[in-house]
C-alpha cells in the first residue's frame, strides 16, 4: 500500500480578516503548517487553529515567514544567515507555546513563502533555517521543496526531511518550478493536477514542462488553501487517494 502526506498552510487569518477554508479543507489533509504570527496568524488564530488539527487528526506544523503582513511573507527581505536563524527560532516557540497548552505535539517546519523560494537556493540561509530548526528541535521534520538546498542542508545537519511537491505546479528539467510569471507554471485543470499526484506518488517521477521526465521525491504533498475552488480539489485527490488503495498519513494511523 502507497501511503501519503497531503499538507495545508493554515491559520492564515488575521483579526477580522479571513484567508482561506481551513474548516472545510483539514478533514481530508494529514499535517497543517500553521502561520506564526508574522506573515499571517495572530494568537487568536494561532490557538483556534491548533485546535482545529487536533480535532481533525491532523499533524502540526509551524510556518514561520518574514515579518511582512502587508506583502504576506511574499516579498523578499534582504536577511543575514543570523537573522533567518533568529526569526526561525521565534516563531516555532511561538506556536509551541499554543501547542505544549494545549498538550499536543509540534511536528515539522515548513518554511513561509519568499523565505521558503530563498531557502530553496541559498546554501547559507538553508543552513541556517536547518540548523534553527534543530536547535530547537531535533525531533521536527523540515518540509521543504523536493532536491533543494533547504532539503540538502536538513539531511547534512540530521534532521528528518520531507521533500515537498505541488500538486497544482508544473516542473522544469532541473526539478525547480516553474517560476508564477512564466507561461504554465499552474497546470490548467484539477485533473491534471491530480493526475500529476498519483503519478508522482506511483512513480518516484514528474513529466516537466519540457517534456522530459525526471525522478523526484514526494514525501509530501503541497496544497493551496487560498483558492476558492481548494475544497473541491482537495476532496477530488482524497477520493482518488482511496481509489488508488493510496493510505492517508494521518495522526491517528
Amino acid at each position: 500500500m502507497f501511503t501519503a502526506d497531503l499538507n495545508c498552510d493554515m491559520g492564515e487569518s488575521y483579526g477580522p480578516y479571513t484567508l482561506g477554508s481551513d474548516k472545510q479543507l483539514i478533514p481530508f489533509i494529514s499535517s497543517a503548517n500553521i502561520a506564526c504570527g508574522y506573515h499571517a496568524g495572530d494568537p487568536q488564530i494561532m490557538e483556534e487553529t491548533v485546535k482545529l488539527a487536533i480535532d481533525n487528526q491532523v499533524k502540526i506544523g509551524a510556518h514561520p515567514g518574514f515579518p511582512d503582513l502587508n506583502g504576506f511573507g511574499r516579498r523578499f527581505l534582504q536577511v543575514t544567515p543570523k537573522q533567518a536563524y533568529q526569526m526561525v527560532i521565534y516563531q516555532i516557540g511561538a506556536l509551541s507555546g499554543f501547542v505544549h497548552a494545549a498538550k499536543a505535539s509540534l511536528s515539522h517546519v515548513k518554511p513561509h513563502g519568499a523565505l521558503y523560494n530563498i531557502a530553496a537556493q541559498d546554501k547559507e540561509i538553508a543552513r541556517a533555517i536547518a540548523q534553527a530548526i534543530a536547535d530547537y528541535n531535533p525531533d521536527l521534520t523540515l518540509y521543504g521543496l523536493a532536491n533543494s538546498e533547504l532539503t540538502k542542508a536538513g539531511e547534512r545537519i540530521g534532521l528528518k526531511v520531507a521533500h515537498e511537491v505541488f500538486a497544482d505546479r508544473t516542473y522544469q528539467d532541473d526539478g525547480s518550478l516553474t517560476p508564477r510569471d512564466q507561461p504554465h507554471a499552474l497546470l490548467p485543470d484539477e485533473q491534471s493536477a491530480v493526475i500529476q499526484v498519483i503519478d508522482m506518488l506511483k512513480t518516484g517521477t514528474v513529466a516537466t514542462v519540457q517534456g522530459a521526465r525526471i525522478p523526484i521525491k514526494a514525501d509530501t504533498i503541497c496544497i493551496h488553501g487560498d483558492s476558492p475552488y481548494a475544497a473541491a480539489f482537495v476532496r477530488r485527490i482524497h477520493q482518488r487517494f482511496a481509489e488508488e488503495g493510496i493510505h492517508l498519513n494521518k495522526n491517528n494511523s
